[in-house]
């Protein structure tokens, strides 16, 4: 049977994308149920289609994947609080790397296909715009992490898998336990608040709606191995709050620009990252909107 007509599990829907994820599948009929530690935080979600899931604990995963047809599953959840993961080594492993494992370990004894998400950040951002069969060169404990849950799919004989890796997710949700860059921007600005802002670090925001959407379409068209799914653009993130700025007509005069240098942050970031989209352009039909456009649905 074809797997994009049976139920998709997915796992932290209560996190920004699970919610786009919910979301899409509602709008277009696709079967699914939702699944976060805890209560379900996102009204849209119906509580028939909600289950509370320990993705730390395989026995409750076996038994969940067991109990409906499902035909694949959707992992969003981990630990992506970068100095987080610097300073607390063992529960980044536990959430990036050891759930993984479980998710995958059920996912083949029943035949289903495991997709994982992962970042930008397995790369050293020394040269910006990588395509997938770049090289992973990770400078923080949170993007090794990341490495090693790919490396348990790419080193499996069993290729029932994809990894979709993504770059600073923006957008809105219900109940959000972390807000995101953009949404900062457009709540500090119009109030004229201070806002010390990286200069000399450079990404492609994604639009949430566009990753869940991206994600869909890797499993929808039975796609296999990695994609890179992110906004279409790379500059720096300075740049991009003081594009929020000009897009609204709100003063940028209290932005104050820094070197990433004098944050003293946990984890090192990388400089310049970016995806080269031309396979999920090509493959997947992926077409992401640019930050302009975004701004006017979020507003």
């Amino acid at each position: 049977m074809n797997n994009t007509t049976k139920t998709v599990l997915i796992t932290g829907s209560n996190g920004l994308l699970g919610q786009k994820l919910v979301q899409l599948f509602l709008e277009r009929k696709i079967p699914f149920l939702a699944t976060s530690k805890g209560t379900n935080r996102n009204p849209d979600c119906p509580a028939d289609q909600y289950q509370s899931l320990d993705v730390t604990n395989p026995d409750e995963i076996e038994w969940l994947l067991s109990q409906n047809d499902f035909g694949s599953v959707i992992h969003t959840a981990a630990m992506t609080n970068v100095d987080q993961c610097e300073e607390d080594h063992s529960g980044c492993d536990l959430l990036n790397v050891d759930a993984v494992r479980f998710l995958w370990e059920a996912c083949k004894k029943l035949n289903l296909h495991f997709q994982l998400l992962s970042t930008d950040f397995i790369f050293d951002g020394e040269k910006g715009n990588y395509a997938e069969h770049d090289s992973p060169a990770p400078l923080s404990y949170y993007g090794a992490s990341k490495v090693k849950a790919e490396n348990l799919l790419l080193r499996d004989s069993n290729t029932n898998w994809s990894v979709v890796r993504t770059i600073i997710v923006y957008g809105k949700a219900h109940s959000m336990s972390r807000s995101n860059l953009i949404l900062w921007a457009m709540d500090a600005l119009p109030k004229g608040q201070p806002m010390r802002i990286v200069d000399d670090q450079f990404r492609a925001p994604t639009w949430a709606d566009d990753l869940a959407l991206g994600c869909w379409l890797v499993i929808e068209k039975q796609q296999r191995g990695i994609f890179h799914i992110s906004g279409p653009e790379t500059k720096s993130i300075l740049d991009w709050v003081l594009l929020v700025g000009k897009h609204f007509g709100w003063s940028t005069e209290n932005v104050e620009a820094l070197s990433s240098s004098t944050l003293n942050q946990a984890a090192k970031r990388p400089p310049k990252t970016g995806f080269d989209l031309t396979k999920s352009r090509s493959i997947l039909g992926y077409n992401p909107k640019s930050m302009e456009e975004t701004l006017e649905l979020l507003k």
